[in-house]
């Protein structure tokens, strides 16, 4: 499977949550205190509630050709890009009614065809913003939080949540793993069991690595997978740099100008 198809595949757990201004906190009843006391921590150190609630423009690249702009207060969502066959791709949708427009080379689709390319890019915002915003969403209706214990990396103490879902979503299945560190509180690593893989099929980990700050939160651009030595870039991030209703109605290509 390419880099490509299994990033497409992830990060489709959380999909009930769509493009809602604020998140509830409303974990499964199923969830430990202990743990979700380590979740409210994460968040207090990634700027807190109100930050994320105040967060209002978010644009990024993920894995270095899907480009992503999303009016988080309306639910206004672009994602562009050209894939490996040279294709243009172009989709103007609203998460929360699930209705947009979509063009491949410049020529608008219509139809049945239409729908299902909007679909499709509804699917890669569920995925691509769970890889950059996952631990802002450890609260969300219908997580359940766990710890799985403590477990020490590289001389670094780490709380191991585990993440399960409550009928949410498109894979409900999916299992995730994260490592908050016990000295500064971020996500320093996650792994995943999806509910596809094998019953042997062993956990994928990735580190999240290179935090800093954007607008008023906190962010990882990159993902290092320490097995197989390879990395998920998210780049070209700006976070409350005000965008113009034309990056939501235009179909005037915008991508060149990420490359």
């Amino acid at each position: 499977m390419t880099q490509d198809k299994l990033a497409a595949r992830l990060g489709l757990a959380l999909a009930l949550l769509l493009a809602a201004r604020t998140t509830a906190f409303a974990e499964a009843p199923g969830s430990d205190p202990k743990a979700v006391a380590v979740a409210d921590q994460v968040m207090t150190t990634l700027g807190g509630q109100k930050a994320w609630e105040a967060t209002h423009w978010i644009h990024f690249r993920f894995a270095g050709f899907r480009n992503h702009w999303w009016d988080k207060w309306t639910g206004r969502h672009r994602v562009e890009f050209i894939n490996q066959k040279g294709e243009h791709w172009l989709i103007l949708e609203n998460l929360n009614t699930r209705e947009g427009r979509a063009w491949k080379d410049g020529k608008e689709l219509a139809g049945e065809e239409a729908k299902q390319v909007v679909s499709r890019g509804y699917a890669t915002w569920i995925n691509d913003t769970y890889w950059l915003l996952a631990p802002y969403k450890l609260r969300d209706p219908g997580v359940t939080l766990t710890l799985d214990g403590e477990e020490t990396l590289n001389g670094q103490g780490y709380d191991k949540l585990h993440l399960s879902f409550e009928g949410v979503g498109l894979t409900p299945g999916d299992q995730y793993w994260m490592w908050v560190n016990q000295t500064n509180h971020l996500v320093d690593r996650w792994a995943y069991k999806l509910q596809d893989f094998k019953p042997d099929q062993q956990p994928v980990a990735w580190d999240w690595k290179e935090w800093q700050r954007f607008g008023s939160i906190l962010l990882s651009p990159t993902r290092y997978n320490p097995a197989e030595n390879k990395s998920i870039l998210l780049d070209h991030i700006e976070v409350d740099q005000p965008m113009a209703d034309t990056v939501f109605t235009s179909a005037e290509a915008m991508v060149d100008a990420q490359k």
